[in-house]
């Protein structure tokens, strides 16, 4: 068991520290708060760390430590990282479960209202330093609660809801308004949005899941992995074979929760561990917690209580040098399957920006500055902003916050010079 205490005695309180300057997203000062927390100023420490990132309690738990902070740590050459995450941990859960959200001493959103769609982690922290700078704020999301991934996608062994339910109680103060079940494109519209605010964010997830583009796609046994987690008590998966497909943290969230719900459990990912951008201690865990994996498996076909998968192996390209994955033709195999979750890839639904000249990119996205700000065609009116997965893809929940602050930059910059 590791000792926040001891792990803060032992960190060297860098000048220039990479855990914060190069490994985290919303470069988190580390020195600083490790310095308080040894001299037992728990709170200061967690105000330091709640005011850079009102979502630390939460990054703090689901964070890729490795890629961000811990995988930085100078002591890394000696083979000894700081576990920085569990100081952080500590610290701010206390200090979250505590807060109580006021307004900042200087106001200069006074009078503003800003309207944010999605009450996932960039819209929470998002909302919480708008209102805090004096703005008025209207937080829309197709869900009835606030939380977003946090409530509907990360299971609860990882994430408790207690932590959700503390953001709604943090966020429901006069100047705040939430509403639930109002999804953009049905229930209302940008436009809309746009006549009565001074600024909309757009911060809502990435929810459209990928195809696999295979025959039997369709077929009633094929579950989106997005789909289960958010109401895994709808299935009844006891004894019955599921197969995941995929190597990312959705599809190890997804095969972590089958397997509790009683499943057979595996996954099949086209390439090797090494390749799968899910975090490495996941992948572990699902290990640990009974999941059963099949690498360098492609699914071709899906039949009526089976799936056809194709062996493939990696190759050099001989033109590029480059490390490919290759589908070996010959090789189908057929196995066994109730359930098949896909869990390859998600993207923003970009229909919600329906009725916005927004110009697109080379990769069809919206074309944006360096806060977010999403150009238009033209000399539209209004400003809209983006972040989270809508600016970066499926990422992690710090680096939406890190958007998300990026964003809140911008339109506070926007409605200071319009005055």
């Amino acid at each position: 068991m590791i000792d926040p205490k001891s792990e803060a005695q032992r960190c060297l309180l860098c000048k220039k520290p990479f855990c914060s300057l190069k490994g985290c997203p919303v470069r988190t000062p580390v020195p600083e708060c490790m310095a308080l927390y040894r001299e037992g100023r728990t709170a200061e420490a967690g105000k330091l760390l709640f005011d850079n990132n009102p979502l630390s309690a939460v990054t703090s738990l689901v964070c890729d430590w490795k890629k961000f902070c811990f995988g930085h740590c100078i002591l890394n050459a000696k083979g000894v990282p700081i576990h920085w995450y569990r100081v952080e941990q500590e610290i701010s859960r206390e200090f979250l479960f505590a807060y109580r959200l006021e307004r900042d001493a200087e106001t200069p959103l006074a009078g503003k209202r800003i309207a944010i769609v999605g009450a996932g982690p960039g819209g929470i922290a998002a909302a919480i330093w708008l209102y805090r700078a004096g703005a008025d704020v209207d937080l829309y999301d197709a869900n009835l609660r606030i939380g977003g991934v946090l409530r509907y996608g990360i299971p609860a062994f990882r994430l408790d809801k207690a932590y959700c339910d503390a953001y709604e109680r943090i966020l429901d103060v006069p100047g705040i308004r939430f509403f639930g079940g109002k999804a953009l494109g049905k229930e209302l519209t940008l436009q809309q949005l746009r006549e009565g605010a001074d600024a909309v964010l757009v911060a809502a997830g990435a929810e459209v899941p990928a195809r696999l583009r295979i025959p039997g796609e369709e077929l009633p046994g094929v579950v989106e992995a997005l789909h289960y987690l958010k109401t895994p008590e709808a299935f009844d998966l006891k004894g019955k074979r599921v197969i995941v497909i995929g190597g990312g943290n959705v599809a190890m969230d997804a095969c972590r929760t089958a397997v509790r719900n009683g499943a057979d459990t595996w996954v099949f990912y086209r390439k090797t561990f090494e390749n799968m951008p899910a975090n490495p201690m996941e992948v572990e865990e699902a290990k640990e917690d009974g999941v059963q994996f099949r690498v360098f498996q492609a699914p071709v076909e899906v039949r009526e209580g089976s799936v056809v998968f194709r062996d493939c192996q990696n190759e050099t390209d001989p033109e590029t040098g480059k490390l490919v994955t290759r589908i070996l033709d010959g090789t189908d195999h057929e196995e066994p399957c109730d359930v098949l979750m896909p869990a390859i890839s998600e993207k923003p639904d970009f229909r919600l920006l329906n009725g916005l000249p927004w110009k697109a990119n080379a990769w069809g996205w919206p074309e944006t500055d360096e806060n977010g700000k999403v150009l238009l065609e033209g000399d539209a009116p209004g400003a809209v902003f983006v972040a989270g997965d809508f600016l970066l893809g499926p990422k992690t929940v710090v680096e939406a916050v890190g958007s998300a602050r990026s964003a809140v930059n911008g339109i506070r910059n926007l409605l200071n010079n319009n005055e």
